[in-house]
Protein backbone atom coordinates (compact mmCIF):
# COMPACT_ATOMS: atom_id res chain seq x y z
CA UNK A 1 0.00 0.00 0.00
CA UNK A 2 1.10 3.44 -0.72
CA UNK A 3 0.43 6.20 1.37
CA UNK A 4 -0.44 9.92 -0.29
CA UNK A 5 2.00 12.65 0.74
CA UNK A 6 0.86 15.87 -1.00
CA UNK A 7 -1.15 17.56 -3.69
CA UNK A 8 -0.25 20.13 -6.05
CA UNK A 9 -3.45 22.04 -7.70
CA UNK A 10 -3.24 22.61 -11.40
CA UNK A 11 -3.88 26.11 -12.24
CA UNK A 12 -4.76 26.95 -15.99
CA UNK A 13 -3.65 30.62 -16.48
CA UNK A 14 -3.79 32.53 -19.44
CA UNK A 15 -0.72 34.76 -19.05
CA UNK A 16 2.08 32.04 -17.30
CA UNK A 17 4.57 35.05 -16.42
CA UNK A 18 1.68 37.64 -15.35
CA UNK A 19 0.48 34.69 -12.90
CA UNK A 20 3.84 33.99 -11.32
CA UNK A 21 4.13 37.61 -10.63
CA UNK A 22 1.07 37.19 -9.16
CA UNK A 23 2.08 34.63 -7.04
CA UNK A 24 5.54 35.43 -6.30
CA UNK A 25 4.52 39.53 -5.56
CA UNK A 26 1.03 39.59 -4.30
CA UNK A 27 1.02 35.97 -2.35
CA UNK A 28 4.41 35.47 -1.33
CA UNK A 29 5.26 32.34 -3.07
CA UNK A 30 8.53 31.02 -4.31
CA UNK A 31 8.59 30.06 -8.28
CA UNK A 32 10.70 26.96 -8.93
CA UNK A 33 11.15 27.91 -12.57
CA UNK A 34 9.36 27.51 -15.50
CA UNK A 35 9.26 24.31 -17.87
CA UNK A 36 8.93 24.02 -21.70
CA UNK A 37 10.02 26.77 -24.64
CA UNK A 38 8.02 28.85 -24.81
CA UNK A 39 7.46 28.55 -20.91
CA UNK A 40 3.86 26.59 -20.24
CA UNK A 41 4.43 25.54 -16.45
CA UNK A 42 5.58 26.43 -13.64
CA UNK A 43 5.35 25.50 -9.82
CA UNK A 44 5.00 27.80 -6.87
CA UNK A 45 5.36 27.11 -3.56
CA UNK A 46 5.39 28.40 0.07
CA UNK A 47 5.66 26.20 2.69
CA UNK A 48 4.36 23.13 2.42
CA UNK A 49 1.97 24.29 -0.01
CA UNK A 50 2.67 23.36 -3.95
CA UNK A 51 0.53 24.58 -6.64
CA UNK A 52 1.38 24.53 -10.50
CA UNK A 53 0.44 27.15 -13.05
CA UNK A 54 -0.15 25.92 -16.59
CA UNK A 55 -0.62 27.72 -19.27
CA UNK A 56 -3.93 27.32 -21.59
CA UNK A 57 -3.05 26.04 -24.66
CA UNK A 58 -6.91 26.62 -26.09
CA UNK A 59 -6.91 30.26 -25.80
CA UNK A 60 -9.97 32.28 -24.48
CA UNK A 61 -11.41 31.97 -20.09
CA UNK A 62 -10.11 29.78 -18.17
CA UNK A 63 -12.02 27.11 -16.72
CA UNK A 64 -13.83 28.31 -13.14
CA UNK A 65 -14.63 26.37 -10.18
CA UNK A 66 -17.77 25.98 -9.03
CA UNK A 67 -16.07 28.51 -6.29
CA UNK A 68 -12.77 27.60 -4.28
CA UNK A 69 -10.09 26.47 -6.83
CA UNK A 70 -7.92 25.93 -3.69
CA UNK A 71 -8.32 25.78 0.08
CA UNK A 72 -4.81 26.61 1.43
CA UNK A 73 -4.47 25.50 5.52
CA UNK A 74 -2.38 28.37 7.28
CA UNK A 75 -1.51 28.25 11.30
CA UNK A 76 -2.42 32.25 11.35
CA UNK A 77 -5.05 33.10 8.99
CA UNK A 78 -5.15 36.76 10.59
CA UNK A 79 -1.37 37.19 10.09
CA UNK A 80 -1.33 36.60 6.47
CA UNK A 81 -4.58 38.39 5.95
CA UNK A 82 -2.53 41.42 6.98
CA UNK A 83 0.24 40.17 4.86
CA UNK A 84 -1.92 40.08 1.64
CA UNK A 85 -3.54 43.64 2.52
CA UNK A 86 -0.82 45.13 2.89
CA UNK A 87 0.93 43.95 -0.24
CA UNK A 88 -2.31 45.04 -1.79
CA UNK A 89 -3.77 41.89 -2.63
CA UNK A 90 -8.15 42.03 -3.37
CA UNK A 91 -9.38 40.65 -1.11
CA UNK A 92 -13.10 38.99 -1.78
CA UNK A 93 -14.13 37.79 1.89
CA UNK A 94 -12.50 39.25 5.30
CA UNK A 95 -11.50 36.61 7.60
CA UNK A 96 -14.28 34.89 9.70
CA UNK A 97 -15.55 31.65 11.07
CA UNK A 98 -17.34 29.10 9.76
CA UNK A 99 -19.76 26.42 10.48
CA UNK A 100 -16.82 23.66 9.18
CA UNK A 101 -14.68 24.50 11.97
CA UNK A 102 -12.17 27.04 10.28
CA UNK A 103 -11.85 30.96 10.01
CA UNK A 104 -10.89 31.81 6.37
CA UNK A 105 -10.67 34.13 3.90
CA UNK A 106 -10.31 34.18 0.12
CA UNK A 107 -8.64 35.99 -2.78
CA UNK A 108 -8.89 35.82 -6.77
CA UNK A 109 -6.11 35.47 -8.73
CA UNK A 110 -5.11 37.27 -12.16
CA UNK A 111 -7.50 34.50 -13.91
CA UNK A 112 -10.41 34.33 -11.61
CA UNK A 113 -9.87 31.45 -9.77
CA UNK A 114 -10.31 31.64 -5.88
CA UNK A 115 -7.69 30.76 -3.37
CA UNK A 116 -8.92 30.14 0.03
CA UNK A 117 -7.06 30.55 3.37
CA UNK A 118 -8.07 28.97 5.95
CA UNK A 119 -6.90 28.12 9.81
CA UNK A 120 -8.42 24.99 11.83
CA UNK A 121 -10.30 26.13 14.42
CA UNK A 122 -10.34 23.09 16.23
CA UNK A 123 -6.52 21.61 15.44
CA UNK A 124 -6.15 17.78 15.71
CA UNK A 125 -3.27 15.71 15.73
CA UNK A 126 -4.25 14.30 12.47
CA UNK A 127 -3.71 17.55 10.65
CA UNK A 128 -5.63 20.39 9.39
CA UNK A 129 -9.10 19.31 7.54
CA UNK A 130 -9.46 15.87 9.27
Amino acid sequence: MSDFVRSMPVLEVSDLSASMAFYRDQLGFDTGGTFGEPPAFCIVNRGKITIALDASREGGRQPQNQYWAAYLYVTDVEALHREYVDRGVEILRSPEDTDYGCRDFDVRDPDGHIIAFGQDLVPTEAGPGL
